[in-house]
Order: structure tokens, then sequence, then C-alpha cells
């Protein structure tokens, strides 16, 4: 099974969806911005991806810093505020064979698969 975290207005999502299917996948899509995942769920992720939760932030986002977000904010605020905030999220992200990867670029989610 093959998740994607998609954000259809995104330009990295998109082409990460498209080349899953043109590599003959059929991933199931999940809009995260209106099905956000729990804090248990990113904290999955971000392990499985092996990077610290800031390092699966958009902190460039102006909800980053109306949540009074840094990026010395403490792993527990950040992971609490993905899950309040999905679009704090860096997209794409693809689950597989238990391994995560962000699709940035597109390619690197070949590497899981």
């Amino acid at each position: 099974m093959i998740t994607i975290w998609h954000n259809p207005r995104c330009s990295k999502s998109r082409q990460t969806l498209a080349l899953l299917e043109e590599h003959g996948h059929t991933p199931e899509v999940r809009t995260y911005l209106t099905d956000a995942p729990s804090e248990a769920e990113l904290r999955s992720v971000a392990k499985a991806l092996g990077l610290a939760p800031i390092k699966m932030m958009r902190t460039g986002e102006a909800e980053f810093k109306a949540e009074g977000l840094t990026k010395d904010s403490p792993d527990d605020t950040l992971f609490a505020a993905m899950a309040r905030v999905p679009k704090l999220i860096e997209r794409p992200v693809v689950l597989a064979n238990n391994k995560a990867a962000l699709g940035r670029p597109p390619e690197s989610v070949l590497d899981i698969l």
C-alpha cells in the first residue's frame, strides 16, 4: 500500500502523484488539508523520514509565525501545530513499505518503493 499526503494545488504534490502513477502505482490519496494527520501519525512519519519535525514544516507560511512558532520551538509544540494547522506540513509525503519520503524533488519517493 502506498499513500500520498497530497495537496492538489501544489505543483510538487501533483508531480509526485503523476510520477507514482507513471511507475504503475495507484496510491491512496489523502488530502491532508481536509483529513489532517494526528500528532501520533506525524510523529511516526517524522521517525520514518528520519527528520526532526521542523524539517517537515513549511516555515515560510504565515501560519508558522501566526502560531508563534520558531525554528527553536520544542518538538511537541511543532507536532501539535502541524496537527492543528496541516498547511504547515511540507508536502507531499509518500508512505510505502514502512518508510516515508518527501516528494522534494518528486523522484526522491522512488527510493522507498
